[in-house]
């Protein structure tokens, strides 16, 4: 007889290891002692006892008085039928709890989904930390376009924006920059970088706000607290086509007043400092 496999087919019907071990090790005999039992089945004596007991419970076995009690196992059919005929109890109850439990949570799911929210397209973003990591994220997922108004305080200046570099060189991309990029020689060589990876730039005296189109179908933009000015920046993100296109009909308009990089570069003065 293969005991390991019996012991792990009664454990699947619901009695413990130890159980299982002394019930195979019962049937080995017409009787056994408490303390045979547990030898031969390698239960610890001091489990023994109740193991036994739980057994007897069971329908499992069944005990012979005398000087010293011996237990018997009853046998393998009218056992395991038992067993069955438990985890067949313990399932009905199962299904009843579960047919309760649907029955008290249906009405709420059901109310659930006739409720949604308006707004779910739009997102609020105070934390700078957290506008940032938001922006990467969409960067990530672009398919085909980018347009931005890229406007300070910039959150990363584009002499240290590796990732920016390489979506201009793997997607259409267009950046409207102020002039006011030239006035840091090291931003604006970064920008002169990423229009050598293959964005389109151009300047303008003033943006409007920072903005980022993705696609014509998500924008991203900052609103500044009036007091506050750009410390108190506030930032949206919006999955909505039809905004997206209407702000880039406006990117457009200010895209056919901007000058190229050289020509912006020669009207405030800018020198290379290559030069």
């Amino acid at each position: 007889m293969n005991e390991a496999a019996a012991v792990m087919r009664l454990t699947e019907l619901g009695l413990t290891s130890y159980e299982a071990k002394a019930y195979v090790a019962l049937t080995r005999r017409d009787s056994s002692t408490a303390a045979q039992t547990a030898r031969l089945s390698n239960v610890p004596r001091q489990r023994i006892y109740d193991v036994l007991g739980t057994l007897v419970e069971k329908g499992l076995a069944s005990t012979r008085p005398g000087d010293v009690v011996k237990y018997r196992a009853t046998p393998p059919a009218q056992a395991l039928d038992g067993l069955i005929a438990r985890r067949r109890q313990e399932l009905e109850g199962l299904e009843r709890s579960a047919a309760e439990t649907i029955a008290q949570l249906e009405p709420a799911y059901q109310a659930g989904q006739a409720q949604t929210d308006p707004l779910e397209y739009i997102e609020v973003l105070r934390d700078r930390r957290a506008i940032n990591e938001r922006f990467f994220e969409l960067q990530e997922n672009i398919k085909d376009e980018i347009l931005v108004f890229t406007k300070p305080p910039y959150a990363t200046p584009a002499q240290e924006n590796p990732e920016g570099l390489e979506v201009a060189s793997t997607h259409r991309a267009r950046s409207l920059y102020e002039y006011s990029a030239f006035d840091d020689h090291a931003f604006a060589e970064g920008v002169r970088r990423f229009i050598a990876a293959g964005e389109d730039a151009r300047f303008v005296p003033e943006l409007p706000l920072k903005l980022v189109i993705i696609d014509e179908a998500i924008v991203m933009f900052g609103l500044e607290d009036p007091v506050a000015g750009s410390a108190g920046l506030t930032m949206m993100v919006v999955d909505h086509p039809a905004l997206a296109h209407t702000l880039k009909v406006s990117f457009d308009a200010l895209w056919d007043q901007g000058l190229t990089f050289d020509e912006a570069a020669n009207a405030v003065g800018f020198k290379s400092a290559a030069a």
